[in-house]
């Protein structure tokens, strides 16, 4: 096994477990503003609820996505519990909780953007002179500051892939039940009926494809900005 993916392994997995942390979160943050206190017992900044009741999503495919691509990439699932009589009565609350989860991973993408202008105009970090990665936003030579380097770097790209895949409007991803925001009864009866039995196996596909082709150029814009003016 190499040495240098497990040297990487316990700063990726921090940073994806507090992104899916914070989505989870937000989402039952949400809820119980709006009114449905199904999980409020997930708001919360500790990872452990969210592992125990997902491990499989939350534990082993990250870190089983992490090797399997070189420790260029980690992916998972957590889960934020709802109560479905409420968000049939509140379509728009239950619309709004699903807009928290992607909302919760722009706010971390925001701050990690942040540490890395401030890191880079301290000289702490230094731009990347070998090509830019997921983890290479921002470097350091050695110690703390590299960590912190590749911390930051992996915190900003995980919450701008996990944010900008939730918003694509196909179930089961949190896109989908944020459409009928905008939507009246009529409409946002005939959304849902459009991804009835089976949607979501299906729905995950379509996402994929198109998230492959959409996210490269999200991810120019997105680093675009980040080195802006520096």
């Amino acid at each position: 096994m190499d040495i240098h993916l497990l040297a990487k392994l316990p700063l990726w997995l921090a940073a994806f477990l507090l992104s899916l942390t914070c989505h989870e979160a937000a989402h039952a943050l949400a809820g119980r503003l709006g009114g449905d206190s199904t999980a409020a017992n997930q708001v919360t900044l500790d990872p452990l609820p969210h592992i125990k009741r997902e491990p499989f999503g939350a534990l082993v495919v990250p870190i089983l996505s992490f090797f399997l691509q070189g420790g260029g990439w980690m992916i998972g699932w957590a889960s934020a519990p709802y109560d479905p009589t409420w968000a049939s009565r509140h379509p728009r609350r239950a619309a709004g909780m699903a807009a928290a989860g992607p909302a919760a991973n722009f706010a971390l993408a925001l701050l990690s953007a942040l540490a890395i202008r401030v890191g880079i105009a301290t000289g702490y970090f230094s731009l990347p002179t070998d090509g830019i990665s997921l983890e290479t936003l921002a470097v350091a030579p050695s110690g703390l500051a590299q960590g912190l380097a590749l911390f930051c770097s992996v915190l900003f790209s995980i919450n701008l892939i996990l944010g900008c895949f939730n918003l694509i409007p196909l179930p089961p991803l949190d896109g989908y039940a944020i459409v009928p925001l905008v939507l009246n009864d009529r409409m946002r009866d005939k959304w849902f009926r459009l991804f009835s039995g089976g949607g979501a196996l299906m729905g995950l596909i379509l996402a994929w494809v198109l998230f492959d082709r959409l996210m490269p150029p999200v991810f120019r814009t997105a680093i675009g900005l980040l080195y802006t003016n520096i």
